[in-house]
């Protein structure tokens, strides 16, 4: 649009509105305070209808616009993206912003469309379940080498194995070592030689060997194939992970989310139990 245009619009918006949402001088334009919320209040507005137009006629078939995704890091790296090609192959109209996070945000003050969370506890939420994800504890060659395998869960407390530890961004706490010994869940304490609140931080912490690593197992699966990692009390894993994909109500009727949905729905129906 001509700049005369855009100009004489934003005029007759800001005499609709009785404000001034821009600040004008002979060098520069800027925008004001007023300006600055109207603008986060109305983009909001605009993706509902886009969200609204795209349940309608031919974007039914072809669904379009952009979809904001909120995962955590090793969920991002190991699950998400590496089977990205084949949803753009098969919706190239949807563009997909992943906000990579281990943090809890709020989807609707955030205008996100889903997230995938290892916790459903928020009932403003529509919540589908995934699947499962196994357990695995495991540690660098190098690490053993120094400081031995523990037999039995008990042995990082006893023989005071150094563990990278998990701690959650949102609350602070430190994720706690749980296995299960002949049915009955254990808890065992740790002596932590590091402390990281993000998950791809605490795979890293592992491959250097820092101390042992509690995590999924899809995260270390790639390292441990390689060599690089080796899983230690295999036959102590504790009960799986159930993991969910979470939504506002308003996005329940958004193609582009159902579409989401279902092909995150298949890509753990094939994880579930491996």
């Amino acid at each position: 649009m001509p700049n005369a245009t855009v100009s004489k619009s934003i005029q007759m918006l800001e005499q609709h509105l009785g404000v001034r949402l821009l600040e004008r001088n002979t060098r520069r334009v800027g925008v004001t305070a007023d300006g600055a919320a109207y603008y986060e209040r109305t983009r909001h507005l605009m993706s509902e209808l886009e969200d609204i137009e795209a349940t309608l006629g031919r974007s039914q078939r072809s669904p379009r616009g952009s979809l904001r995704v909120d995962t955590g890091g090793s969920t991002a790296s190991a699950v998400i993206i590496p089977a990205l090609p084949d949803f753009r192959s098969r919706y190239p109209d949807i563009q997909v912003q992943l906000s990579v996070t281990d943090r809890t945000l709020d989807l609707v003050g955030e205008n996100i469309d889903c997230a995938i969370r290892s916790v459903a506890d928020d009932p403003a939420l529509v919540t589908k379940r995934l699947g499962s994800l196994r357990w695995t504890t495991c540690a660098s060659p190098e690490f053993l080498r120094r400081h031995g395998v523990p037999k039995h869960p008990t042995d990082i407390s006893k023989k005071e194995f150094p563990v990278a530890g998990y701690f959650s961004a949102r609350t602070g706490l430190v994720q706690p070592l749980r296995f299960l010994d002949q049915g009955e869940l254990i808890e065992v304490p740790a002596t932590n030689s590091v402390l990281v609140n993000e998950s791809n931080a605490h795979l890293a912490a592992g491959l250097v060997g820092l101390g042992l690593i509690h995590t999924m197992d899809f995260n270390v699966r790639p390292w441990i194939e390689r060599g690089e990692l080796r899983p230690v009390l295999e036959s102590y894993r504790p009960t799986p992970l159930e993991v969910y994909i979470v939504y506002p109500p308003s996005r329940r009727l958004s193609t582009k989310v159902r579409v989401f949905v279902e092909w995150v729905s298949s890509i753990y129906a094939a994880m579930d139990g491996e």
